[in-house]
């Protein structure tokens, strides 16, 4: 019992040891990466960008459910985006609140006849309207779907451009977001097939006429954490992914994708439950069998600034719904593992998810709990103990002190230095005791899959109108 103990704990050490390493090596990778991306962006600028005849057109999807809180404000936000040549498609999801009376009054929409053709597998279209105040926007009315991936189906149906950028209703983009996305896109049409943009936390900001006013910390504890978390996973894993081509994800809350290429992989598929996983999963598929050479980039300074969950139920439904999605897609994917037709996506990418993010909440939990016994029963080594808080918990919250200092010295969003000494504080605090909730919920989601429990759960939010000001 005693020498399983010891196997059991080194084995874990092991294991945390290697994540954190695998972290330190994504946040240099992403720190050179970051520097790169900020001299090129210097060197063409984004005027030459907006004036360019060679920008392509741009239809933005923008699923809504019951978001009469927020799709004002949202829609309002994204006809004021700053690029050449763009059309808005909102799709009403069967929503149940006030969400299309909303557009209705506020932009003036007027029904027409379209032709609606779907090539995409949705629900039921059940009208269109345009709006008469400003014609680039297009309300697509239907039948509840049950999924992001039925709306934006039914807004591909509708999409006239050569690119695609999906946002989610309760986000707000920065006036130059799609001018900066699509830099990577300009740089080489022909490569690029998609880019990601960088995710960042709205709740505490302020928001004035459908843009981002200023921008300012949480007050709640669980929502500064989610700062941190979302600064760790943009600036450093996404980035470090996008730039060694094996990005596996783009939010589906800001994310570019070229038209043709999108259908020609089926849309987004209604069942799947990590969409924007699924989605990127099956056209690096597509491409790997195709073999053609492409890139999917990740861009970390066009902005969009979402809402996060603000209680600890709506926070712990969302992960157990992520890792749910993690599942799924890396199960309908395990024949592209090891494969040598898929590349490092097949090598690198998809081992990396199965080890150290689907099983990393198994991990763990089992960890302390033999750590737990171990001290329990008088067999723990003070040395080993020790040696795990500082490659453990040390070396993890040193990473994501990192992330936040690296969007201070490149980005400098949080102007204030109390918030950005709270940011690094709050770092001590990411790993315990919030990390061990975490991994209580994500076995939660896994729990629910393995048993078939796939419901979407909602999310209470209080919309952005909470963040307006006069």
């Amino acid at each position: 019992m005693i020498r399983l103990l010891e196997i059991t704990n080194h084995a874990v050490f092991w294991y945390y040891l290697a994540s954190n390493i695998a972290y330190l090596v994504m946040l240099l990778v992403a720190l050179r990466t970051s520097a790169m991306h900020q001299r090129h962006l210097e060197s063409h600028g984004l005027r030459w960008i907006r004036d360019t005849p060679l920008a392509p057109p741009i239809s933005i999807i923008t699923p809504a459910h019951n978001e009469e809180a927020s799709i004002r404000i949202a829609v309002g936000n994204l006809l004021q985006l700053d690029y050449p040549e763009l059309e808005v498609i909102v799709v009403n999801d069967g929503s149940e609140d006030r969400t299309l009376e909303e557009m209705r009054e506020e932009f003036h929409l007027r029904p027409v006849r379209a032709v609606y053709v779907a090539e995409m597998k949705s629900a039921s279209v059940r009208g269109l309207y345009r709006s008469s105040a400003n014609p680039r926007l297009l309300v697509v009315d239907k039948e509840p779907g049950g999924s992001k991936a039925d709306a934006v189906n039914a807004g591909l149906n509708m999409a006239t451009s050569p690119y695609v950028c999906i946002v989610d209703s309760d986000s707000v983009l920065e006036r130059d977001a799609l001018l900066r996305i699509m830099l990577p896109v300009l740089a080489d049409p022909q490569g690029v097939v998609a880019v990601g943009g960088i995710i960042r936390v709205l709740n505490g900001s302020e928001i004035a006429k459908g843009q981002l006013r200023r921008v300012r910390l949480p007050r709640k504890s669980i929502e500064v954490i989610q700062v941190i978390e979302y600064l760790r996973a943009f600036l450093i894993g996404r980035e470090a992914w996008g730039q060694g081509n094996m990005l596996t994800i783009i939010s589906g809350a800001f994310g570019v994708f070229r038209t043709d290429l999108v259908r020609a992989v089926g849309g987004y598929r209604a069942n799947a439950i990590g969409e924007d996983f699924d989605l990127v999963a099956r056209m690096h598929r597509h491409l790997r069998q195709k073999k053609v050479d492409y890139r999917i980039h990740f861009v970390p300074d066009p902005m969009c600034w979402t809402e996060v969950p603000s209680d600890l139920k709506s926070l712990g439904r969302q992960r157990a719904r992520w890792q749910k999605g993690l599942w799924d897609v890396l199960w309908s994917s395990r024949d592209m593992l090891f494969r040598k037709r898929y590349g490092r996506i097949g090598w690198i990418a998809l081992p990396y998810l199965w080890l150290f993010e689907l099983a990393a909440p198994v991990v763990e939990i089992a960890g302390l709990g033999t750590i737990v016994l171990a001290a329990a029963l008088g067999v723990l080594s003070r040395g080993f103990f020790l040696q795990f808080l500082l490659f453990g918990y040390a070396f993890a919250t040193v990473i994501s002190i990192g992330s936040v200092l690296q969007e201070e010295v490149t980005y400098k969003r949080y102007n204030d230095w109390q918030d950005v000494a709270r940011l690094v504080s709050y770092c001590f605090l990411e790993h315990f005791p919030y990390r061990q909730m975490h991994m209580v919920w994500r076995l939660r989601g896994m729990w629910q899959y393995l048993r078939g429990d796939n419901t979407w759960e909602s999310l209470k939010r209080k919309g952005l109108e909470s963040a307006s000001v006069p």
